[in-house]
């Protein structure tokens, strides 16, 4: 098959992987209208179904057999260890031995000098890693006491323990084994029995009329879902080569005046973004395809499918602050951490801290690869946030309009600017993400002014230094001239919950203070 896939590669001028990662993509789409179509009485068919199209993936379109031999070695071991281990070790037990592996893999990555171009195992295995180790946590759950768990815990919990098809099936769910999205085996079931589509919500709505479960207008969203995708790729494909963050370690980059530098730096941060967009909006209109991501109905009857997505490109492109940005990002695994890392580690009955926040951090890190510029970015994320939190809380309450009145110019400026902000702060800090090499990295934000540093440093020094005080004073003063009626500004938003990234910092400030 490689012959057709080099002749496609020609005529675009992309890589032949790049070529095979998308025509898998593309691929799942008629066959994601296949599977749904397998009636949900026959629920082992569905399962050897997904196992099929993914050997179809790795062996005769990929040529991965030893990788996918070693996805395999992971999914193995896990159901045995899940099943086997019955104490609160277990989750652990599976944690360091699919983590480790992987871990593994990224070295192997590294020592081969592979580019995010090749298609290697370490991607489809890191979208494994997610879903066996939340696999195991939810086994665990379903051996604890209902009142010990929290809403998620209790109804991602696994109570029988499935047979080994089921568990190849959802280990190998087709649509999500190259790029994701991941899912836990709740959501999988529930897909393969179709209580997904007959949920309370769905059946109080009542515009379930069809003979089969499966409601209308999956298809009108997944394949606006494959458009979206194709537009994103065809802006990376064409602009890729001029625009990208390569760009900064470059003789030509560096005459160019500094205003300039960051500005195209800003388009490169677009094209560059571009690619996750089209690979993971791709894959999510396929999943719908197959009947995942249901989330029930509008007021008007229409169904949402929003349950498969992995980002939120309005709220990337035009977050109003780094948090929004951030939680629109990869949210699978935001879920993934939060749930199976952030949460776990924090000791029964205390809320998590310093030490959550670090080890959420570590399992990030190794689970994205060893190469520093990945920790560069995630160093350098974690203050960034903490900026973002004390603009928020300090700032942000002097803006708001009075109560009940319409924004006011002040609050569209503050609006604009945190806009503007987070995107510039955003492509700043994923250069190294890409670049990977602390000297590529050091070398692209010195010709970039280090301007990343200076908009978070100085923030941090302005509050640091006495900011923070004179913010409260005006937002006391605020509060008390809405209490002689000469204002009537809303109070001051509650506490800002801090994300798991976040928290660390927040901890140290509440111990310096």
């Amino acid at each position: 098959m490689d012959a057709l896939f080099v002749l496609l590669a020609n005529a675009v001028g992309a890589s032949v992987d790049q070529i095979k990662l998308i025509s898998c993509l593309l691929v799942a789409y008629p066959l994601g209208s296949v599977f749904i179509r397998i009636p949900s009485s026959r629920p082992n068919l569905k399962h050897l179904f997904n196992i099929c199209i993914t050997l179809f993936y790795f062996f005769p379109v990929l040529n991965l057999y030893w990788g996918f031999a070693q996805l395999l070695g992971s999914v193995l071991g896990t159901y045995i260890i899940a099943a086997s281990v019955r104490g609160p070790r277990m989750p652990w037990l599976v944690f360091a031995f699919v983590m480790g592996h992987l871990t593994i893999n990224h070295i192997i990555r590294a020592i081969y000098n592979f580019s995010y171009e090749t298609v290697e195992i370490t991607g489809p295995q890191m979208v494994l890693t997610m879903k066996l180790t939340t696999f195991a946590w939810n086994v665990w759950d379903g051996r604890r006491k209902a009142e010990d768990l929290d809403k998620w815990q209790l109804e991602k919990r696994v109570v029988r323990y499935p047979t080994l098809l089921e568990f190849l099936g959802y280990a190998f769910y087709f649509p999500g084994i190259l790029v994701g999205p991941y899912l836990d085996y709740a959501s999988y079931i529930s897909l393969i029995d179709e209580t997904l589509f007959t949920s309370a919500e769905s059946s109080r709505v009542g515009v379930i009329t069809q003979k089969r479960a499966v409601p209308n207008g999956r298809k009108r969203v997944a394949y606006r879902k494959m458009v979206t995708g194709l537009a994103f790729l065809g802006l990376f494909v064409v602009f890729g080569p001029s625009f990208n963050y390569s760009v900064a370690i470059t003789p030509w980059f560096v005459t160019k005046g500094i205003f300039y530098r960051i500005a195209y730096f800003q388009l490169c941060g677009l094209v560059e973004r571009s690619k996750y967009y089209a690979v993971w909006t791709l894959t999510e209109g396929a999943s719908i395809l197959t009947g995942l991501g249901f989330t029930g109905y509008s007021r008007t009857g229409e169904s949402l499918w929003e349950g498969a997505a992995n980002v939120n490109i309005p709220l990337i492109e035009l977050a109003p602050n780094f948090k929004v940005l951030l939680d629109s990002w990869n949210m699978k695994t935001n879920v993934w951490l939060r749930e199976c890392i952030y949460k776990r580690v924090t000791p029964k009955g205390k809320k998590p801290g310093f030490r959550s926040s670090m080890l959420t951090f570590a399992t990030s890190a190794f689970w994205h690869g060893i190469a520093s510029g990945y920790y560069l970015t995630f160093i350098f994320g974690g203050f960034i946030t903490t900026a973002g939190r004390l603009c928020r809380a300090n700032f942000r309450p002097l803006v708001l309009p009075p109560a009940g009145s319409p924004t006011t110019t002040i609050k569209r400026i503050y609006d604009i600017l945190g806009t503007v902000a987070s995107i510039m702060v955003l492509n700043y800090v994923a250069a190294p993400f890409m670049l990977l090499t602390f000297r590529d990295s050091m070398e692209a934000w010195r010709q970039l002014g280090w301007y990343g540093f200076w908009m978070v440093g100085l923030t941090l020094v302005f509050f640091y230094s006495g900011g923070s005080k004179i913010c409260k004073n005006m937002q006391k003063v605020e509060g008390k001239n809405a209490g002689n009626g000469k204002n009537s500004r809303p109070q001051t938003p509650g506490p800002y919950v801090v994300p798991p990234m976040d928290s660390a910092v927040a901890e140290v400030e509440k111990r310096l203070n």
